[in-house]
């Protein structure tokens, strides 16, 4: 599986979609084929940007899978810290974040009397 990304100006945060395809293209082939899309969805598409429209139609009718989040099985968020790397899972409706906490989830912190306690 080859991968490509289709993208509108820098100021558009979000804007990049990502592409797949069984087929490795040159990228000069792949650009042309993204202008020949272009103009066939530039005035007419329902999508909330071109990227989007340009990929959709890639997948329609050229074999491309667009790659989207209803794709994505999970998600890991990573950080400097284990505290900051986590597992999120997207069910559609709701997004679940997977942490892992220290023992009953009170690493240690005192409390507001200044007591530390056990659950």
């Amino acid at each position: 599986m080859f991968f490509y990304e289709i993208h509108e100006s820098d100021d558009d945060v979000g804007a990049a979609v990502l592409v797949a395809h069984e087929e490795q293209f040159e990228p000069a082939d792949f650009f042309e084929l993204v202008k020949k899309v272009r103009r066939l969805v530039l005035d007419a598409h329902e999508e909330e940007t071109l990227s989007e429209a340009i990929a959709n139609e890639l997948q329609r009718g050229h074999g491309f899978i667009h790659v989207t989040d209803d794709l994505l099985i999970a998600s890991v968020n990573v950080g400097e810290t284990d505290e900051d790397t986590f597992l999120v899972i997207d069910t559609g409706d709701a997004r679940t974040i997977f942490m892992q906490r220290e023992e009953n989830g009170h690493a240690g912190h005192d409390h507001e009397d200044g007591e530390e306690r056990e659950n």
